[in-house]
């Protein structure tokens, strides 16, 4: 899961994107970038690298970025390593110059490939699906030139057209094009959150921005708007009109774990805002928790989150239980990106720092745990053992998530089912796993209540995958490509 953001109609607009990329950057921590273009020069200009916002974009560089069109993009890769050519935005130079950045995981890599290379003669020289999108909607605007046709806004929403209808998966895109404007689409079932925000200028008119999430719009000065609709192309062009498109009447799949974890606390989507649905989350939870220890005279002396993104139902699961909430374990947040670290012994220490804990407040004490999700669920057994070793009686561990038995293909790094803790696994073995007193987790049905959306996808718990993929076929093509991207600290 990546984080994308798009602006027209501001000056120094890939300045401005630095604070933007910032409230984007728990989406993504191995790489940044900005492309901008300027109208009164007809030129681009693209900053990318490796690393965090602030290591990727010193002040003598964001001077350099020109223009009142910008985009962004902050990178966490899915699958493999990043090597600095896979870095987001790209661009190609024909028709006009398109860049664009984008949000995902195409699931059908390999067929459009094939398509690109053999049937229309274009090379790519990347792994990064993103560049097939490129190839794709620089493909179905040049074949319409071709034709005879005006460059518009309705001859890109037809390209747009036949990239959604060719290209399968998961993804929000962001774009622009040289001297025209700039444009955003998904997928034709909307499963990656992109938001639309604007901003009422000194002429008048409303510059716009696109962004992965809502807290964007804030750090900016914008409004929000409204959220981009699933299978919807938007353009908005040089003179800052808007334009949307309907590409797809599809029913809309939003992807369920933006609202589990991936999304700041701050953000919304779908009408349904983040921190609300986890309070939610937490209330349900409780119940549940009601029922477990009654069933198995379960006795608490405090609800503690794992930090960070557990800890609003974490604290509305104490209030319902009427039990202290307690933070037992402190983030070291000076502590990043530990697997860089090539000595094992080093690599082990700062592991170690970045969860710290509060011997005072465990030692002796039943602690339930509160966490998000748990996935791989080794971070899940370290954290239980750290609590172990610091003097805790008993330790259970409750999570807003229901098991994670199924793979993802769309854009969450874990492709491969046999490496999930509860895939073909009883709760109760899953709790020996994990070396805890008691589990327990949220059921799938009271999910879907909380966050309100019926249709939302949920392939990981229940193995209905809104787009259908081939697993042998989608781990064969990622060992040759690196995927859309996400958060560093998924419970691995």
């Amino acid at each position: 899961m990546c984080g994308v953001v798009g602006l027209i109609g501001e000056d120094k607009a890939g300045e401005k994107l630095f604070p933007a990329l910032f409230a984007l950057q728990h989406r993504g921590q191995d790489a940044a970038g900005i492309l901008s273009f300027d109208f009164s020069r007809g030129e681009f200009y693209l900053e990318k690298d490796l690393g965090l916002v602030s290591q990727v974009f010193p002040m003598d560089k964001l001077e350099k970025i020109k223009g009142s069109m910008a985009l962004g993009h902050t990178r966490y890769s899915t699958i493999g390593t990043v090597d600095k050519a896979d870095l987001q935005p790209l661009i190609v130079s024909y028709p006009n110059g398109i860049g664009m950045a984008h949000n995902g995981n195409v699931t059908n890599y390999n067929e459009i490939v094939e398509y690109v290379r053999k049937r229309r003669s274009r090379w790519t020289f990347t792994r990064n699906d993103l560049e097939l999108l490129l190839h794709m909607m620089s493909i179905g605007v040049s074949d319409q030139l071709e034709a005879g046709k005006t460059l518009s806004a309705e001859v890109m929403a037809k390209a747009a057209q036949q990239v959604v209808e060719k290209v399968q998966g998961a993804y929000s895109v962001v774009g622009m094009m040289a001297d025209e404007g700039m444009f955003a689409f998904n997928d034709t079932q909307g499963i990656r959150p992109l938001l639309i925000g604007r901003k009422l200028d000194q002429n008048n008119k409303y510059s716009y921005c696109f962004a992965s999430e809502k807290q964007v719009f804030f750090a900016l000065g914008f409004e929000y708007f409204r959220d981009l609709k699933p299978g919807e192309f938007v353009f908005v062009d040089k003179d800052q009109n808007f334009h949307s498109f309907p590409l797809s009447e599809k029913q809309a799949r939003p992807c369920m774990f933006e609202w589990i974890y991936f999304a700041g606390a701050e953000t919304e989507w779908h009408g349904r805002p983040v921190y609300d649905v986890r309070l939610r989350l937490g209330e349900v939870l409780a119940n549940e928790t009601k029922r477990k220890m009654q069933e198995q005279g379960i006795q608490i002396d405090v609800v503690a989150p794992v930090p960070d993104t557990a800890r609003a139902a974490a604290l509305r699961l104490a209030e319902v239980l009427k039990t202290p909430y307690r933070e037992v374990l402190i983030k070291n947040r000076y502590v990043q990106r530990s697997f860089i670290v090539n000595e094992p012994a080093v690599r082990k220490a700062m592991v170690n720092l970045k969860l710290l804990p509060v011997e005072s407040e465990i030692r002796g004490k039943n602690i339930l745990l509160v966490d998000d999700s748990i996935v791989r669920g080794t971070t899940s057994a370290r954290i239980i053992q750290l609590l172990r070793e610091s003097g805790a009686n008993k330790v259970y561990l409750a999570s807003t998530c229901p098991p994670i038995r199924n793979p993802c293909f769309y854009g969450i790094d874990f492709p491969e089912g046999e490496a999930l803790v509860a895939h073909q696994r009883s709760e109760d073995q899953v709790a020996e796993l994990l070396g805890v007193d008691g589990l327990i987790y949220l059921p799938l049905s009271e999910l879907k209540s909380a966050i309100g959306i019926p249709s939302m996808c949920s392939a990981c718990l229940d193995g209905d995958y809104p787009v259908s993929v081939s697993k042998a076929d989608f781990i064969n093509t990622r060992s040759h490509n690196i995927g859309g991207g996400g958060k560093n600290e998924v419970n691995p």
